[in-house]
């Protein structure tokens, strides 16, 4: 089935050429995976002065999926994933977790989400194992529980061996997945990553991405923005965001159909939408 963008009563289904038809509601894609609703974002708005960083944006995550947000620079993905996180409120629309409204309930919904955004906060000067007992300290995770999952997320993260390395002494993908293991020494039931793995190494990328996959499999709900689109052919469902505004909903497969390749439909649908993007850098 064609991608299809979401609208009251309507969806707009791109074809290779980037032209758009009105098809019925009922042949908007379905979200990946059986589970039902976890994360319900309902009309969301945020500006910022005289910039509106995101417009209307609606879409829901299956429990126990990867949702992953794509698009251009500046489309708003991280002013998105910061309202779900709890982070900054939207002035307007709403975002359930687990139905659990993130503005009126803030303090019951912290618990549930683990957030980390493009510059996670390790402390450079203190060791592997030191960064993960500061964390595991926050949530009060002590005694045998603390050595469970102390060895569980590092043994993840292959970052057993270096507990005593400074975390300022760290390569790159290193660091990204000792932050990732931070995150999830709680054991939040959502996962929200602000492009994670930018400007690692494709080794560190695919581990990194194994152990989301190991997530996903225990039941996590999963929502992560990314600039590379082969990280986005691993996530059930996508969203394609450009200006503020969510173009496009769909499985990867049904985001490409049409096309050889992902990022082929990608740039057609930014460029039906935007026509002053025909001549520039996103033509190839």
């Amino acid at each position: 089935m064609p991608g299809c963008d979401e609208s009251p009563g309507h969806v707009g289904v791109f074809g290779p050429a980037g032209s758009v038809e009105e098809l019925p509601l009922e042949c908007a894609p379905r979200e990946g995976g059986a589970g039902r609703p976890f994360v319900e974002v309902s009309n969301v708005t945020m500006a910022f002065g005289a910039v509106e960083a995101v417009r209307r944006v609606s879409f829901t995550v299956n429990e126990g999926t990867i949702f992953g947000l794509v698009g251009s620079d500046g489309a708003g993905k991280s002013t998105l994933l910061r309202m779900i996180a709890t982070m900054i409120r939207p002035i307007s629309g709403s975002i359930l977790i687990d139905g659990i409204d993130v503005v009126a309930r803030k303090k019951r919904v912290k618990p549930v989400i683990g957030y980390m955004p493009q510059r996670f906060g390790l402390y450079q000067d203190l060791t592997v194992e030191e960064n993960i007992d500061f964390f595991s300290d926050i949530f009060d995770i002590r005694g045998v529980e603390r050595k469970r999952r102390k060895e569980r997320y590092l043994g993840f993260s292959n970052l057993l061996p270096f507990l005593d390395r400074q975390a300022g002494n760290l390569s790159g993908g290193m660091k990204q997945k000792l932050g990732l293991a931070c995150v999830l020494v709680h054991e939040p039931r959502l996962l929200i990553l602000d492009e994670p793995t930018n400007g690692v190494d494709p080794v560190s990328r695919q581990e990194f991405w194994d152990i989301l996959e190991q997530m996903r499999r225990d039941g996590m709900t999963i929502v992560v923005s990314t600039a590379y689109l082969d990280e986005g052919e691993k996530c059930d469902t996508l969203g394609l965001m450009h200006r503020g505004a969510l173009l496009q909903v769909g499985t990867p497969e049904q985001m490409r159909s049409g096309f050889d390749t992902l990022e082929e439909a990608i740039i057609a649908r930014i460029q039906a939408v935007d026509e002053e993007l025909t001549h520039d850098s996103f033509k190839r």
